[in-house]
């Protein structure tokens, strides 16, 4: 389905963003539920009245492949914000190019930043969010990670909020293992955190505690923060 999805992608190229954007995005809503179907992976969204009206910046762990693709029937039209390197996959790389995802090149340095806000802002004009793990790449359940301050760098430059998300996608879809394991994925929103006259690192510190702690209780099963959907 990944050949037949890119393939069939490549003639939305000439459409607009958001019309690319609901067409290719049916290929991660196939792969949920194919994990759901062949699988037995579900998963229910709690604080989903947290998610702004407007744009915003969602910074949440990465512990999977699974919350990169169920994102995008959870929050609003977005973009990832990865590693340029990714576009090169053949079929997979072709179809999230024409999702137009901020794609910089780590090693750049502070010329990465520039790339990051420029690209950013051109997005949230187009009335995209942006997603970003701050971590930067995926860690197993459990294990704290630092918190990169690229995505509360960017909320404070553009003036957005900032949406922390926690979930415990890795215990049931494993980074780098081919088994899945039948189960519940929860996922948390939490409340916006405003940015305004507010430094990058408290936003990020802000974020980085609210997300280490509803993570910590996911692992201790208490999966209850207001109503959730499946």
């Amino acid at each position: 389905m990944t050949v037949v999805f890119a393939v069939a992608s490549l003639f939305t190229a000439p459409l607009p963003l958001l019309w690319r954007y609901r067409f290719i995005t049916q290929w991660c809503r196939y792969v949920i539920w194919s994990a759901r179907a062949l699988c037995g992976v579900r998963h229910v969204v709690s604080g989903a009245e947290h998610i702004p009206a407007a744009p915003a910046v969602y910074l949440s762990r990465h512990e999977s492949a699974w919350e990169t693709l169920a994102f995008s029937q959870i929050l609003p039209p977005h973009v990832n914000v990865l590693k340029r390197e990714l576009l090169r996959i053949p079929f997979f790389g072709w179809g999230l190019a024409l999702l137009a995802p901020i794609a910089i090149d780590r090693s750049a340095g502070r010329a990465a930043l520039r790339q990051l806000e420029a690209q950013g802002r051109e997005r949230v004009a187009r009335g995209f969010s942006v997603v970003i793990f701050p971590e930067g790449t995926r860690k197993p359940p459990g294990e704290p990670a630092e918190f990169f301050i690229g995505g509360a760098w960017l909320a404070c430059r553009l003036g957005l909020p900032v949406v922390p998300v926690a979930h415990d996608a890795g215990s049931r879809w494993p980074r780098e293992a081919l088994w899945k394991r039948p189960g519940t994925v929860h996922v948390v929103i939490g409340p916006p955190i405003h940015t305004a006259g507010r430094s990058a690192a408290a936003v990020n510190a802000e974020a980085k505690a609210w997300i280490d702690h509803r993570c910590a209780q996911l692992s201790a099963g208490d999966a209850h923060a207001g109503p959730a959907r499946s």
